[in-house]
């Protein structure tokens, strides 16, 4: 039999101890000439592995065999891009994401492609399980061009977070955005000119980033909500609005009007809390009713002192309504001093409490510290 004619590869450290091992063995040495059923061989095996460990989807699967077919193996070999990201630190799982995401940055070139962008976001303070985790996060991240989308994405955001220590959280929370660099500044520019500027955008970026990869026809319909809902353009509280109705379903945000109205509030009364306070419609139902129900039935507020105060139905029920409610409760029977009103006392923060409320009162301290902390005390 003829000797084939050896050509060296690049060696990589084997990805996990399954298939991937052998099969770097076995093709380790490959010929120029080698026949056309050696190219098929390598390509099912490859088109095997790929499905065996990263469960592709049936369109996944298609894609990869028209790249695999054919007499000529792929130039970017998709084992040198999985050895890669293993290389700079990407767990499998990680591995894993990317690849069943967008399957088609197996094809891509590692040096030309892959580093470049990785680079940029090392250069940007991304090191180590923050620099893999966020990649993974956002894997539509390596498909945009470096210089046409993510270079111009990150400076537009620089433009707007002034605190480079912010950034990298930022980018974080928001991620998603960098491959649509046009989109953003259309909407950047949008939002704008509905007087949403500076700090509220950052806002809008840290709290509510999806926003902004909407159409604008989108981002328009949910301003002209919150205009019939009452709110101003040009209002600071319109990014709050926008912030809870992008996120809620018109179905989701009619049950919480219902669920309010259910205990005796008129609908004017309802949106009264929802102007004042937008963030009250994202908490849960359950939330909303045992707090109600606590603050009207336990507390004897009036419906007008709610509705005026709606920001006291988003603190916590355990760890901060109940206790307080105990101190109140034993300041009141004691008569120790005389308290505005529940509402006040709940409102303050918690050094202002502890020192007006609970530390003032030397004799009394230990028995208001239990009625506050509870069984945190006691044990």
């Amino acid at each position: 039999m003829q000797s084939l004619k050896l050509r060296p590869l690049v060696f990589y450290p084997p990805f996990s101890s399954n298939p991937l091992q052998s099969f770097l063995l076995s093709f380790s040495t490959a010929s120029s000439s080698t026949p056309k059923y050696h190219h098929s061989k390598e390509a099912t095996f490859l088109f095997d592995f790929l499905n065996s460990n990263f469960k592709l989807s049936k369109p996944q699967s298609v894609f990869i065999s028209k790249r695999l077919s054919g007499t000529t193996f792929p130039r970017n070999h998709p084992l040198s891009v999985i050895n890669f990201f293993k290389q700079i630190g990407f767990s499998q799982i990680q591995i894993q994401t990317i690849i069943r995401q967008r399957v088609q940055i197996l094809f891509s070139d590692v040096d030309k492609t892959l580093r470049p962008k990785l680079d940029l976001f090392q250069q940007l303070g991304f090191q180590g399980s923050d620099l893999s985790g966020f990649i993974s996060k956002y894997p539509t991240i390596l498909t945009a061009s470096l210089n046409k989308t993510l270079v111009p994405s990150v400076e537009a955001i620089k433009k707007i977070v002034r605190n480079e220590k912010d950034l990298i959280h930022v980018l974080c929370k928001c991620g998603q955005i960098l491959p649509k660099y046009q989109l953003f500044v259309s909407n950047i520019a949008f939002l704008e000119s509905c007087g949403i500027v500076g700090n509220q955008v950052l806002i809008l970026l840290k709290r509510q980033s999806r926003l902004l990869c909407l159409s604008q026809s989108a981002i328009r319909n949910y301003v002209l909500q919150a205009v019939e809902l009452g709110f101003h353009q040009n209002s600071r509280m319109l990014i709050h609005a926008l912030h809870t109705i992008s996120g809620l379903r018109k179905e989701t945000f009619k049950r919480k009007l219902d669920l309010i109205q259910s205990f005796g509030f008129s609908k004017d009364e309802t949106l009264q809390m929802f102007k004042k306070y937008p963030a009250l419609f994202r908490v849960s139902d359950k939330k909303l009713k045992v707090g109600i129900e606590f603050f009207l039935h336990t507390v004897m507020l009036p419906k007008s002192a709610l509705a005026n105060q709606p920001v006291i139905l988003m603190y916590s029920i355990e760890d901060r309504v109940f206790p307080r409610y105990r101190v109140f409760q034993l300041l009141k029977s004691h008569n120790l001093c005389k308290v505005p009103s529940f509402v006040y006392v709940l409102c303050l923060s918690e050094e202002m409490f502890l020192g007006k409320y609970i530390s003032k009162f030397k004799e009394n301290t230990e028995a208001l510290l239990i009625a506050y902390k509870g069984h945190h005390i006691a044990g």
